[in-house]
């Protein structure tokens, strides 16, 4: 079998495998990043959080997204019913960037993976890693290219980017269930929305479904709108039919999404996941790390998945670059307590949401506009700013914040 050598193998060229060469390759290290699909390619999550600005910019990627001319967000619209709750991310409590973009992923991923590549470093398009091996001077990994032969990469290091994909995590056993319960998604791209004028156009919408679902509506630059609807699987089955007829009968039966997508053309057949939620039992180990979806995937509600997926990468160049110069680096403190941190603050924001402690604080009367301010950050992917105490005390600070808004309802009300 023939036998490629790197110092760094990067298994997935989306976010995460990219942001994680652009810095490696800053460096000078040798690498090779393998990726089972051909690019472009759709994949879902598609709204981007400004925290991941501040780490395109650091990779120096930013400009190649920018020329893009990919939609501007500016904020997120929660709504539900005759209710609103606006958040602008040039009202945030951390400093950093007060906008991000909405980005078609398939374009999103071949501008970063192609900025890469013009830089020097290889991408293998359609392999697929079937095999590792980890020993004490090296790692190898035995790829299999589509209709080719088999070959081996031996590597200092290997770092798993490749997503949804979660190669080490089955190769290794790794994988474990996650506490969520069970939801589905069903999506597609529409032409034909309705968009609120000027910077209002690219916020996202959270619209609350009347029956205990939610809907996502995300507006791209190219005229299309990515939509969809996540709930328990018992509400998909109260709306009979195709995909394509599920989707337009659970919009229509929501008042706020109604309203906005009465002329909308389907534009990509449907498609559906269910059970998404997944963890991992460690996030590394000698000579690989897992990084971005690799790790643990929550829910889409809050578009954490890419903004994860970059800081992880982030993180892991550093201290892998580190290691790889003969430092000695603590894998546990240096990149698994933080990756962890950020997924924690997350979870708590997701579990606030669902038990509807969220609802309630972004509907309430009674909204404090320096506690918003705070919630927006991390909101905007601001979720290692420990000066927030949304950040540093997420679950009790929400819990906290519930009770209060919801005693002073009932003495007004009483």
């Amino acid at each position: 079998m023939n036998q490629i050598e790197t110092d760094v193998l990067i298994i997935g060229a989306g976010p995460a495998g990219a942001m994680a060469a652009a810095l490696l390759q800053k460096q000078g290290f040798k690498l090779l990043v393998v990726e089972k699909q051909a690019f472009p390619r759709f994949v879902i999550g598609e709204s981007m959080l400004p925290s991941c600005m501040n780490l395109l910019q650091e990779a120096g990627l930013l400009d190649a997204v920018e020329q893009q001319h990919f939609m501007r967000k500016y904020g997120a619209v929660f709504l539900r019913g005759n209710e609103t709750c606006n958040f602008d991310f040039s009202s945030q409590f951390t400093h950093g960037f007060t906008y991000t973009y909405q980005v078609p992923r398939a374009e999103f991923d071949k501008t970063l993976a192609d900025t890469v590549a013009a830089r020097g470093v290889e991408i293998l398009y359609r392999h697929s890693i079937v095999a590792v091996n980890f020993q004490a001077t090296h790692a190898s990994a035995t790829v299999e290219p589509s209709g080719g032969s088999r070959f081996e990469v031996r590597a200092k290091f290997i770092l798993d980017c490749s997503g949804y994909g979660r190669v080490l995590p089955r190769l290794l056993d790794l994988e474990k269930p996650s506490d969520f319960p069970v939801r589905e998604s069903l999506f597609t791209h529409v032409t034909g929305d309705v968009r609120p004028p000027e910077r209002e156009q690219g916020k996202v919408w959270i619209c609350i479904h009347p029956a205990d679902a939610w809907t996502w509506i995300i507006p791209f630059s190219n005229g299309r709108t990515s939509i969809g609807v996540v709930a328990r699987p018992e509400f998909f089955r109260k709306f009979p039919g195709d995909p394509e007829t599920q989707l337009r009968a659970m919009v229509m039966s929501d008042p706020n999404t109604a309203k906005r997508l009465a002329n909308m053309q389907i534009v990509m057949p449907p498609q559906r996941i269910s059970g998404y939620s997944c963890g991992v039992k460690q996030f590394y180990g000698d000579r690989f790390a897992l990084v971005g979806n690799a790790t643990e995937f929550l829910d889409p509600i809050f578009s954490s998945g890419v903004a994860l997926a970059l800081d992880s990468a982030q993180r892991a160049a550093h201290a892998l670059t580190r290691q790889l110069r003969g430092e000695v680096v603590d894998w546990q403190v240096d990149y698994a307590d933080h990756v962890q941190h950020g997924i924690d603050t997350f979870r708590a924001f997701v579990l606030a949401w669902y038990d509807n402690r969220l609802p309630e604080i972004f509907f309430s009367a009674n909204r404090n506009p320096d506690i918003m301010r705070q919630v927006c950050s991390v909101l905007a992917g601001y979720v290692w700013d420990k000066t927030n105490p949304y950040v540093t005390q997420a679950d009790r600070a929400l819990g906290l914040l519930a009770k209060i808004l919801k005693s002073k309802m009932q003495r007004e009300v009483a």
